[in-house]
Order: C-alpha cells, then structure tokens, then sequence
C-alpha cells in the first residue's frame, strides 16, 4: 500500500480552529492524509448532471453509460481529527478580495473544475464573470482553446483561476519564428506565467508528474535546459531526476517569493495514483472494479508516498497537500471505459477521475487548511 505525510516544515498542513461535522471539534494541527473513506449519504456536493458550465462532458460520469455510483457516496474521514465540512458560503467569505490559482496539468484542471463545481453547488449563477483577460488566459491566434481559466465571484469579488503547465517549468521556442522548433525546458526557471503573475494571487496550488514521461518530451518536442543553454548532464537525461530537479526548484523559487508577499499560502499537491491494470493506457490496460479497494482499509502512515514533493518542501514555507494515499485506495472512481457515446475500442482512463468524485475531497482537504 501507498504511504502518506506530516513533513515536518511543510508538510500534512495545519487547518483551521473550527467544527466539524456532528458539533466535533476541528483540531488546529491535524495530518488529514491519515483515515479511511466512509459511507456517506449526504454526498455528492453538487450533482453529476448539472454544472454543466464548469465542468468537462467527459468528466460527468453520469452522463457516460456508467450506470453505478456508489463512488459518490464516500467521505474522507481523518484518523484523529475531524475534517471541516465544505460550505460555499464559508469558502466565498474565507476567500473574500482573494485570488485562487491551480498551476499544473490536467488533474490541477479537474481540481479547478471540482472547485467550480463545489462552490456554485453545480447550480448555474449569473454573478460569476470571466476574468481570464486579466491574466492573459485568452485563446492565442489559431489556437483552440485558451492556457486557462479565470472566473469571478462578483458578490465577494473571489476569483479561481487554472493555468496550464503541465512540468511547472518555463518552457519557450528554441526558434520562435519556426512552427516546428523544438521547445526548451528551463528546469531552473519557474512558468512564466507565474513570474508575471504571482503578486496578484493569494492561494497557490500546484501539482506536476504524468508528463514526465519520454513520450510526452517526444511528442512535444521538449529539449532540457539549465541555466539558459541546452543541458548535458547525463543525469538530467533520466526523467525522474530531471522531474525532481524542476520540482525542487519551482518550491525553492516559490518559497523565497514568499517574504514579498505574507498573505501568500502555497501549497503543492503530491501526485494523483494511476490504477491501470493488466498494461498501460495505449496497451491495454484497465481498471473495471466498482467495490473500491478502501473497502476496510486505513491509511496509518506518518511520510507521503510522493517522496519527491514531500522532500522538496520539506523546510519550507510551502505546504503539502498530500491526497497521494488517499487517492490510490479508489480505484473504482476513474473514468474508466465510459465515454459520452459508446466506443468499445476506446483506450481506458485510469488516471483522470469521475466528477463528482475523488478531486472533491482533495478541495475539503484544501478548505480545512486556507
């Protein structure tokens, strides 16, 4: 079994005083990566057919032929403390003249999306706006979609925003003027996005890992640069290694960002598991079980199994939000085989998650600690 954190500096978090479910008692120092998942019938917090405007069609699970949903009806329930229940007005006021950013890949847009979708109750409201111009998040000339989303909550002037890096590195044209350039990865050098942008954000959450892959360097044309030039350290060749240098250097510029800005809160949130069985994605891997493997199970461990995330911010400023543990005990909570319209062929997803689902527990986690 996977393993979970305090790292001491920088690690389980602390949460806020307060209560929890019951009138319980909410402790101020809490590891909420230890617990188990329990039944509840209260859950979900928003409706698998609504929200339509935030969240993915291929992401709503009940829109899919999946026809059970048993995964929606499980709370994270920590071992020696309770964790804060998620209220929409709480967070807008909490959150109140604040900016919330997820900086990372496709699991840090559906944690955006499971927020936009918590807060609103998966009901339509007419007092959002979209703030994306703000932050340069508009879709580029002949591009298809935006790097982001950024959305307003007028009444409590609360934003939420994603941005799009997947490695959490800067990344920029080795010949700009060329269509086919390969692409630098400045492992040293955090997104330019948040160079230009942090100032104006309150609550930062990022989350790297999949891409990190030779596939993806391949298929994105990646090429690894350190110090501005083209890397020749045989041992930023190995993936991992060149993951955890970025990883490292992302916490370590961001925490010494942290002295300009006090009311800055950054949190970098360890690795969403995969769960394909039997192969990969592209052979033929799957993940078909509807009984979660948490059935009885209790994470007890003190250290996260992301030792990569868990050691870089150890001694920092910036806090882990560990769901890597957790996580891996719902295995029946993926997309799966199901799709919106029927394709047998169809590779499975066993890393991306239904919504509702698992990514809401990871914001209950987030809510208890800002």
């Amino acid at each position: 079994m996977l393993v979970v954190p305090i790292v001491s500096g920088g690690g389980g978090g602390v949460g806020g005083g307060g209560v929890g479910k019951g009138g319980v008692s909410i402790s101020l120092d809490c590891n909420y990566a230890k617990g188990k998942w329990v039944i509840d019938n209260h859950r979900p917090l928003y409706s698998g057919f609504g929200c339509k405007r935030w969240l993915s069609g291929s992401w709503a699970c009940r829109l899919t032929q999946r026809t059970d949903f048993a995964y929606e009806n499980l709370r994270w329930q920590p071992k020696d403390c309770e964790l804060e229940e998620f209220q929409r007005s709480k967070f807008l006021t909490r959150m109140q003249h604040k900016t919330l950013a997820f900086v990372g890949d496709s699991l840090g847009r559906q944690q955006f999306q499971s927020l936009m979708c918590m807060i609103t109750g998966g009901e339509e409201m007419q007092n959002v706006e979209d703030v994306g111009i703000e932050y340069g998040l508009v879709k580029p000339e002949g591009g298809t979609h935006p790097h982001g989303y950024a959305y307003r909550f007028i009444t409590t002037n609360t934003t939420i925003l994603y941005y799009w890096s997947s490695t959490l590195c800067d990344t920029q044209p080795i010949d700009p003027t060329d269509p086919e350039s390969d692409v630098a990865m400045h492992l040293d050098q955090p997104p330019a996005f948040l160079q230009k942008y942090l100032h104006k954000i309150h609550v930062l959450v990022l989350n790297t890992g999949h891409h990190w892959n030779r596939g993806k360097l391949k298929a994105n044309r990646w090429v690894i640069y350190i110090n501005g030039v083209r890397s020749t350290e045989k041992e930023l060749a190995m993936i991992w290694r060149a993951k955890n240098f970025t990883v490292h250097s992302v916490v370590s510029w961001v925490n010494s960002q942290i002295p300009k800005y006090p009311n800055l809160k950054v949190f970098f949130r360890s690795i969403s598991p995969r769960h394909f069985v039997g192969g990969d994605w592209d052979t033929g891997g799957s993940c078909n079980n509807t009984t979660p493997m948490s059935v009885g199970k209790e994470i007890l461990e003190e250290e996260s199994s992301d030792l990569s995330v868990a050691s870089a911010v150890k001694g920092t400023a910036v806090k882990l939000l560990d769901i890597t543990a957790l996580s891996q005990l719902r295995d029946e909570a993926h997309l799966s085989r199901f799709r919106m319209t029927p394709n047998p062929a169809a590779v499975q997803d066993c890393l991306h998650w239904c919504l509702p689902g698992v990514p809401d527990t990871w914001n209950e986690l987030l809510f208890a600690q800002i």
